[in-house]
């Protein structure tokens, strides 16, 4: 029996759920959206199509009733509407957001739920949190985790260096929200844009800096047990600067509305790109102080017949390993799930999950 999946969000990252889930056969797969030419442009087999306004609440839940699984890949701001309609027609919920606000509600809403609340499912937050802890819990006792992650294009030809690969929205609010971070031992909120550091890998050079959201639920998970945990985005050298101009001494970070315009009608979007996964931990193993890395870049490639970008992969991929595990007995089926609550072996071994090893 296919299992019974409403996705809600026809983008680019719907699309590629949309694709990645439908081709397997095992999933009745419904996607709505008050757009209705995203919806023609997704795949047609074992794709149901809903022109929905997911922002009318009594809509929405007509829509869920019936789904086992809900899947949002809609911005942030509608994921309270979102988990809410999931948990009042019991349906396990599955979402992308990078946004802490709306992840504490989803927590909430968790308490005494019958089905599963699995935020964060994406890139960062959702797999660097996954590979994080799968390298933490090898040492007996942790000093650093340090988790860098960058979604950049393969040929940078701008002045910031940088195409669109996917939600503006998420991107502004990485640049402008207070970051989590563990420094000396407590959980801090750390200003965005800041702490820039340099490193090359592979002989190319980056730069690193603060922003909001990629630690997931990973700073409370690890609290009491480390002294310095922290994210930081991975950009070409001079971004970063850019952006700070813009945001700080141009407030445009007051007035997100006006930047979200700006960077949308000046850079284009790209599907030649490399995202990079870069997680460092040191600590104590065997009475000796130990460092281990994690690195990894994941490129574009054509998947069921069509070109995806790497972020549109890694993004896709990590909700899909993780709803295919949840149906496997491989997670929680109750109540709050935290993305490092997933092995890292068994992740890498789903047929979703194999794009990142």
């Amino acid at each position: 029996m296919a299992t019974k999946l409403i996705l809600l969000g026809g983008g680019k990252i719907g699309h590629a759920i949309a694709s990645l889930l439908s081709a397997t056969g095992e999933y009745q797969v419904t996607v709505a959206d008050r757009d209705a030419e995203s919806l023609a442009r997704l795949p047609e087999k074992n794709v149901r199509k809903l022109v929905l306004d997911v922002s009318d609440a009594s809509a929405l839940r007509g829509a869920i009733k019936g789904h086992e699984i809900v899947a949002s890949a809609m911005p942030f701001h509608l994921t309270p509407v979102v988990a809410s309609a999931a948990k009042d027609c019991g349906a396990h919920y599955f979402d992308l957001t990078e946004d802490v606000e709306s992840t504490r509600t989803v927590k909430q809403l968790a308490k005494g739920a019958d089905t599963a609340f699995i935020p964060q499912c994406g890139l960062a937050p959702g797999f660097i949190s996954i590979v994080a802890q799968d390298v933490a819990k090898r040492f007996d006792s942790l000093r650093d985790v340090n988790m860098r992650v960058g979604a950049l294009p393969v040929y940078p030809t701008n002045a910031l260096k940088y195409n669109l690969t996917w939600s503006t929205d998420g991107l502004i609010n990485e640049y402008c929200n207070p970051c989590e971070a563990i420094v000396d031992g407590k959980l801090r909120e750390v200003p965005a844009l800041e702490e820039m550091e340099h490193f090359s890998l592979d002989g190319i050079d980056y730069e690193a800096f603060n922003t909001s959201g990629g630690l997931g639920t990973l700073a409370e998970t690890l609290e009491g047990r480390i002294e310095n945990l922290n994210y930081k985005t991975v950009r070409y050298p001079g971004h970063r600067d850019i952006i700070k101009t813009l945001v700080r001494d141009l407030r445009l970070g007051l007035r997100r509305d006006i930047l979200k315009d700006v960077l949308e009608t000046a850079i284009p979007i790209t599907y030649q790109d490399v995202v990079l996964v870069f997680v460092t931990v040191s600590g104590q193993r065997h009475g000796k102080l130990t460092q281990e890395s994690y690195a990894k870049k994941i490129y574009a490639q054509e998947i069921n017949g069509e070109l995806m970008s790497a972020i549109q992969i890694t993004t896709a991929s990590g909700i899909c390993a993780m709803i295919d595990m949840l149906v496997a007995g491989q997670l929680p089926k109750k109540g709050f799930v935290r993305q490092e609550q997933a092995d890292l072996k068994v992740f890498l071994a789903n047929r979703f999950g194999k794009y990142y090893a």
